[in-house]
């Protein structure tokens, strides 16, 4: 009798992790961004939020908290209660990079978070104003070359910008770095001519590739993109120098129930790798949808930590 009570008491114990995760949630849940409204992890996940709704019965509520180089956000989302009722989309600098660039975070990107899905990759690309008239990157290494001290460029991101120098040094290129300062500047500077050349968020481009006032040169993607096929990936161009990609992670506290991770990024996956979602809220701004799974996520953190250091280590900048 006493193992037939043992066996009994086992099976409720393991019939009642999914059920956990099978009746949550019973309210809300909240979405700590740690940037302005209107940005893309804003935009993205208030349209996530929306189909999710349907399929889990509770709204996604967006908490915005920007600011510190996303350090704000990141710390809220660490110190927040496992219970499922929180998750937050944070960028690779919270999750990867800051850690390489501050002597001191509040938070430990690597102890404080339990990765659910990386939802997409963000695809960038180096762009240059369609009155420089030139097709390709040899040719605009040319150009810079044949005019010297004139040619500027806008890289936000540590790895975009490092990748830009060794480009550089690789191909004689005469360009000189303007720090960035938006989004809106970028796409301004470079439709001016002021700073003709750049190397940022495809979303950004779309529009104006489209239209043929700027030129894309290459893209940071695994492959070409339905978007824009013509423009070949930076692989195919022989560039294979480490080049971390941008996206934008969904993750929970640390210790959040792991059947409610698994039902949560099973959930949104459903959403993400539907047709109509990902052709109008992903492919049409150049994301590459992945939405891969909770273990499959940490591993790709744990090996882009790895090229990320290498990264930071080789060009030399040290913590601030």
């Amino acid at each position: 009798m006493r193992a037939v009570a043992l066996l009994i008491a086992a099976s409720i114990v393991v019939l009642a992790l999914p059920a956990s995760a099978q009746t949550w949630p019973t309210r809300p849940i909240k979405v700590i961004v740690p940037a302005s409204a209107g940005g893309t992890q804003d935009v993205f996940m208030r349209a996530l939020g929306e189909d999710l709704r349907k399929r889990i019965g509770q709204p996604l509520v967006i908490e915005n908290r920007p600011g510190g180089n996303f350090n704000i956000g990141a710390r809220a989302c660490a110190e927040s209660a496992p219970d499922g009722y929180t998750i937050c989309m944070l960028p690779n600098e919270a999750l990867v990079y800051n850690k390489l660039l501050f002597k001191k975070l509040p938070y430990d990107a690597e102890k404080d978070f339990t990765p659910v899905t990386n939802p997409f990759f963000a695809t960038q690309v180096i762009v240059v104003n369609a009155g420089l008239k030139v097709k390709s990157l040899d040719a605009l290494a040319a150009l810079s070359k044949a005019k010297p001290n004139t040619m500027s460029y806008i890289a936000p991101g540590l790895p975009l910008w490092v990748f830009m120098e060794n480009w550089k040094k690789k191909t004689g290129a005469d360009m000189v770095r303007v720090p960035f300062r938006g989004g809106g500047e970028t796409v301004n500077g470079v439709l001016s001519g002021t700073t003709p050349v750049a190397f940022s968020g495809l979303s950004n481009w779309a529009a104006y590739l489209k239209a043929g006032t700027i030129v894309g040169l290459a893209v940071d993607a695994a492959k070409r993109l339905p978007l824009i096929p013509d423009v070949p990936t930076l692989a195919e161009l022989g560039h294979t120098i480490d080049l971390t990609r941008v996206y934008f992670g969904i993750v929970a506290p640390a210790g959040t129930p792991r059947a409610i991770v698994g039902r949560l990024r099973n959930e949104m996956a459903q959403v993400i790798h539907n047709p109509a979602f990902r052709d109008r809220h992903l492919a049409s701004r150049g994301h590459e949808p992945l939405a891969n799974t909770p273990d499959e996520f940490a591993s790709f953190l744990k090996q882009d930590r790895a090229v990320s250091a290498r990264i930071v280590r080789d060009a030399g900048v040290q913590p601030q």
